[in-house]
C-alpha cells in the first residue's frame, strides 16, 4: 500500500488520479473511474468528482493507495 499525502481536506478522486501520476491526464482520469476500474473503499466508484479525504483508499490495477492528511504544509 502506498500513501498519498493531501494538503486539504477534501479532494476530488479525478485530480488524485492526475496530480499523482496514476493517470496520464485528467481526461484518462475520468475515462478510468467511468470505466468502473477504480475501488474507493473497497467499492466500485463512478463519480469522477467524489470528494476524498484522509484515510480513504484507492485502488486501480491492484494498487492500493490511501490517502494522508499532510500536516507539515
Amino acid at each position: 500500500m502506498k500513501d498519498i499525502f493531501i494538503n486539504k481536506e477534501q479532494v476530488e478522486l479525478f485530480k488524485i488520479l492526475k496530480f499523482e501520476g496514476i493517470a496520464s491526464s485528467g481526461a484518462e482520469a475520468k475515462d478510468l473511474i467511468a470505466s468502473g476500474l477504480v475501488l474507493v473503499n473497497g467499492a466500485i466508484e463512478k463519480q469522477k468528482r467524489k470528494k476524498m479525504i484522509a484515510g480513504d483508499t484507492i485502488e486501480l490495477n491492484g494498487e492500493i493507495f490511501r490517502l494522508k492528511l499532510d500536516t507539515t504544509l
